[in-house]
């Protein structure tokens, strides 16, 4: 076993080291009098707050990103973005290979630790892999977008050019930040907009070890793993559940999708439910949705999308790890089964751990919200679960909150972004081997 001290820092606490400083080294680039279009410095909390809303892809902003941060402000949140998308144990990995040609053991289980890879075998394989898939999606993503703003509005090329290139790397990262005051309002029935973007997100939630092994195994689904199926089968159900719940009820809404088109509310609610895979664009206006909404995209951004993927939440496979475990024991049976394989214990305790710990970080942080806003329950709690969740999505009131507040969703972004888990793992001082165990007994439960 590492240990501290001795061969440096524990790879879980190593990946929590990088994000902070990349957070770090943003805030104080954003602090630049160039990053503003005013030429005044930000304040300390609302530059600290992009940088983290950057790195931990999230999206949620206390400043109009168009129209207070110059080009240069725009371009350092852009590669905070990529960086934190990509993973910062993963760029480090890139440059190693790309300088020395080679990764130090200590690199490669730190890349591990952050790539939820399962052993270390061909890690170098697996940063070009992760590498490749993002340029090529995000390049994809750029051509469609970038022909449209040029081809469909008419922006001047150069526009174009930096429009798509940003929208298209905040969406595969599932960021959310936007070039538009209204964010993406103004092309909520644009299905060529929309689409690609909604699309990109979709690839990013499901996590590179998934994309790697679809690469690999498209036509083989019988040597998917089970992590894959999960996956796969929990982003197309609660997408579409999503979408028809999403659709439904405000679909006679005024201020949201009753004054569109039929088909126009069916993209604008399929695009809605797919945001709440924590990607954080907006077609509709969400102060403006019915409280019924909320709550469900409470749920939905809770539950979040893939493991190592550019998304966070609880991830999907946690939640399906607990259904499975609700329907064995409902039925009664010994053991429980996915797809024809039996699920390792040691999965129950970590999926039950993950998710009391992001109860706990919501909880605590919404009732420390209420007291030092005073506002509604419904809009903090929709508040701290986007934050916690890495989605973005607000219903107005981030800018509005005093320093204190956002601070307190500084710190639920950096906790969602890396997870419950990694980051109890990283505050840990060692890890304890118990040489006993106790007797058996069973309480009363339920």
């Amino acid at each position: 076993m590492l240990r501290r001290g001795t061969r440096g820092l524990h790879p879980a606490q190593a990946v929590v080291v990088g994000f902070g400083l990349v957070i770090l080294v943003g805030t104080l680039l954003l602090l630049l009098p160039i990053s503003t279009k005013s030429g005044e410095s930000p304040s300390i909390v609302d530059a600290l707050f992009t940088a983290t809303s950057a790195v931990c892809v999230t999206g949620l902003t206390v400043v109009d990103t168009p129209v207070f941060w110059s080009p240069f402000g725009q371009v350092v949140i852009l590669l905070l973005i990529q960086l934190g998308g990509l993973g910062i144990m993963i760029f480090a990995s890139l440059v190693g290979l790309v300088l020395a040609r080679k990764l130090s053991v200590r690199s490669r289980l730190n890349t591990a630790a952050e790539a939820k890879a399962v052993g270390l075998d061909d890690i170098r394989g697996l940063v070009r892999g992760i590498v490749l898939i993002s340029a090529t999606i995000e390049a994809a993503t750029f051509v469609l977008l970038f022909t449209r703003f040029l081809f469909g509005y008419g922006y001047p090329i150069g526009d174009a050019a930096w429009h798509a290139v940003f929208h298209a790397v905040s969406s595969f990262n599932n960021a959310g930040f936007a070039l538009y005051t209204d964010n993406l309002m103004g092309f909520v029935g644009d299905p060529f907009i929309c689409l690609p973007i909604a699309a990109a997100i979709i690839l990013g939630g499901l996590g590179f070890p998934v994309i790697l092994q679809l690469r690999k195994e498209f036509t083989r689904p019988l040597h998917w793993s089970m992590n894959t199926k999960l996956v796969l089968w929990g982003t197309a159900v609660l997408l579409v559940a999503g979408t028809v719940y999403l659709t439904a009820i405000e679909w006679d809404n005024p201020d949201t999708l009753g004054r569109l088109d039929p088909g126009a509310r069916v993209l604008a609610g399929f695009f809605q439910s797919v945001q709440t895979r924590t990607a954080g664009f907006n077609s509709i206006d969400i102060a403006a949705m019915h409280d019924a909404s909320w709550l469900g995209m409470d749920v939905l951004m809770f539950i979040g999308a893939g493991p190592a993927s550019t998304a966070g939440g609880i991830k999907v496979t946690t939640f399906a790890v607990l259904f499975f475990i609700m329907m064995t024991e409902l039925r009664g049976e010994g053991s429980v089964n996915i797809f024809g394989k039996r699920l390792s214990r040691a999965v129950h305790r970590q999926a039950i751990t993950v998710v009391l710990l992001a109860v706990a970080a919501v909880v605590i942080s919404t009732a420390v919200l209420l007291l030092l806003t005073g506002l509604d329950l419904d809009r903090v709690l929709f508040e701290a679960v986007s934050a916690f969740a890495t989605v973005g999505l607000s219903t107005g009131i981030t800018a509005g909150l005093p320093d204190a507040a956002k601070l307190v969703l500084v710190l639920l972004m950096f906790a969602g972004r890396l997870g419950p888990l990694t980051l109890g793992t990283a505050i840990a001082l060692r890890d304890r081997r118990i040489l006993y165990e106790f007797p058996k007994e069973r309480p009363a439960i339920g």
